[in-house]
């Protein structure tokens, strides 16, 4: 079972290929949202080599920052290795 946890926003780590994704529309629309409601679904990390690594929630991380918050709630999962 997965714990959520609270990670430094500064310390995450978004992939070159991942960043390529960005909606700039949903992110406001999301950082509407968490400011009437938080932040209610957790983003998934995992560990890198310094910090966190983003798999999942790019547009939530993005739309936490554009609100000057330093923290997010997230997992942190083991890699899968195929």
């Amino acid at each position: 079972m997965l714990i959520k946890e609270t990670f430094p926003i500064a310390e995450v780590r978004v992939p070159a290929k991942r960043k390529k994704t960005l909606d700039a529309d949903k992110v406001i629309e999301i950082a509407e949202d968490i400011l009437e409601n938080g932040q209610l679904t957790p983003i998934r990390l995992r560990a890198g080599k310094t910090g966190f690594v983003l798999i999942e929630g790019y547009h939530r991380l993005e739309a936490l920052r554009a609100l000057g918050e330093d923290t997010i709630e997230g997992y942190l999962v083991r890699a899968q290795l195929h």
